[in-house]
């Protein structure tokens, strides 16, 4: 692969949408960024995204995030006590009877599952990072860029019925992906080149015959959501280099297929390459 050389002196911003598990398709773009000698001058993301995002702000490396993932993976024990401790308390269920056994506090997840090291200010990021999320008293879309980062993160990671609404200054925040799934809207003007990473489903062919769970129905009812907004956005005003991994035949919790969707996210390499060589070609670089 060319190091940045190829680019110039032309800048790359990074936008990484939400998807769930399908999101750690993220860190392998990451890695592909990484091997590349590519450094983003400015990140955004949702949900998942914003999760991975601001690790990768941190200083992590794309390789780091992904031997971390893999490691808490690889023994289902620890991470059943991870799940345990991010449980949400003192409050009643949402969606009672509908949604997952357990419901999650997002912070306490950041906690449980982000390496040691992100910090808890935006300020104090190495790549400035926009954080998209819905506040839901207001039913519209968010962006933060400043201020507590984890109150942030957790908002924009609060898929109903799976992570209790995240309380914040402004108000109870949700999933970003319900208002914007790939945020790379928010890039625009901070880099030459904005490359996008679409993990919101996509389309593919059927892969699930039985009838669904009300919890499958309402996951893959989010999806369905998440992608249709995805593609309005690309057809109407399409990123520079646009990389879409072939996910969409995983669910939001398919934590434990994460190989697969790694496998994924590597074999977007090449795509991901050209797409910034012919966007740097086109800038004149």
């Amino acid at each position: 692969m060319p190091r940045r050389g190829a680019l110039g002196r032309r800048t790359v911003a990074v936008a990484l949408g939400g998807g769930g598990a399908r999101g750690l398709a993220h860190i392998s773009v990451l890695q592909a960024l990484d091997e590349l000698g590519v450094r983003p001058v400015a990140l955004a993301g949702a949900s998942i995204g914003a999760i991975i995002g601001a690790a990768y702000a941190a200083g992590f490396s794309g390789e780091e995030l992904r031997h971390h993932t893999e490691a808490m993976l690889s023994n289902r024990l620890k991470l059943a006590r991870r799940l345990l401790y991010a449980r949400a308390r003192g409050r009643k269920r949402l969606f009672k009877g509908v949604g997952h056994p357990f419901l999650i506090d997002g912070e306490r997840f950041l906690d449980a599952f982000w390496p040691e090291g992100v910090p808890e200010r935006f300020e104090d990021l190495e790549i400035p990072l926009t954080v998209v999320a819905t506040d839901f008293r207001r039913r519209c879309e968010v962006a933060f860029s400043k201020g507590p980062l984890r109150p942030a993160v957790a908002g924009s990671m609060s898929v109903p019925g799976v992570v209790r609404a995240t309380k914040t200054e402004v108000g109870y925040l949700v999933d970003g992906g319900l208002v914007n799934p790939l945020p790379y809207d928010h890039l625009a003007g901070k880099a030459d080149i904005i490359v996008a990473v679409n993990v919101s489903g996509n389309s593919g062919p059927e892969t699930e015959i039985r009838t669904p769970t009300a919890f499958q129905t309402m996951m893959v009812a989010t999806q369905i959501l998440t992608n249709s907004i995805s593609a309005r956005m690309i057809e109407e005003n399409p990123p520079d280099v646009l990389v879409a991994p072939a996910v969409h035949q995983y669910l939001a919790l398919d934590l434990f297929k994460a190989e697969r969707i790694f496998s994924a996210g590597d074999a977007c390499r090449e795509t991901l390459r050209e797409g910034l060589t012919r966007a740097a070609a086109k800038l004149g670089a």
